[in-house]
């Protein structure tokens, strides 16, 4: 038998990847969402999840960014 699920193959660096291993132990998106991981840069996910994940992303690069003031 056969178990087919969809997903999206993702491609990021390590840091990254960590806060998406954690995500994912932690349940913080309501669910677990990695499907594997495959190597150092690679995780294939759960598509359904992707408009949450990039949410989530994005809400975390606005918080480590910081504006340019010009003088």
């Amino acid at each position: 038998m056969v178990n087919v699920m969809k997903g999206v193959l993702v491609e990021c660096d390590h840091a990254m990847k960590q806060f998406l291993l954690h995500l994912d132990e932690t349940v913080a998106l309501g669910r677990k969402f990695i499907i594997q991981d495959l190597d150092e840069t690679h995780l294939f996910i759960s598509a359904d999840i992707l408009d949450v994940l990039q949410a989530r992303v994005d809400d975390l690069m606005d918080q480590i960014s910081f504006p340019l003031v010009e003088k």
